[in-house]
């Protein structure tokens, strides 16, 4: 039987998934965090981490918001900076994207829907 209330620590609970604890990929199937609705993801990175490896998502919509410190995302047309608590940025299925802790900082990523697959890496867009 499903549970009906569900608690824990996003950190510890997506350490495995690099701060992904919400989407399809969670086993049991019957377990409440495992959806295709939508994915969520905590993450803690260090001042200098970075996903260099432009990456994309064919089908889900992707929003990131700043719990604390500076993060920088990059797309084709622009550069984001994160920098006040609060700060998100919304970006479409289809478009590529990187990005660069720029101090330590911790960032919440909600993308729907959990689609397995559906994060591919591509060539640098430039």
């Amino acid at each position: 039987m499903q549970p009906k209330v569900i608690f824990g620590n996003a950190a510890s609970e997506g350490a495995n998934r690099w701060g992904w604890f919400m989407g399809y990929f969670i086993t049991p199937d019957d377990d409440p965090r495992s959806t295709t609705a939508l994915e969520i993801k905590w993450g803690v990175h260090k001042a200098g981490d970075s996903r260099t490896e432009w990456g994309v998502n064919d089908t889900a919509a992707t929003l990131s918001i700043l719990i604390n410190g500076q993060f920088c995302l990059q797309f084709e047309d622009r550069e984001i900076i994160l920098s006040r608590e609060g700060d998100y940025v919304l970006w479409c299925a289809g478009v590529p994207h990187c990005w660069v802790a720029q101090s330590d900082c911790t960032i919440l990523t909600v993308r729907w829907p959990s689609t397995p697959g559906d994060s591919v890496a591509v060539r640098s867009p430039q």
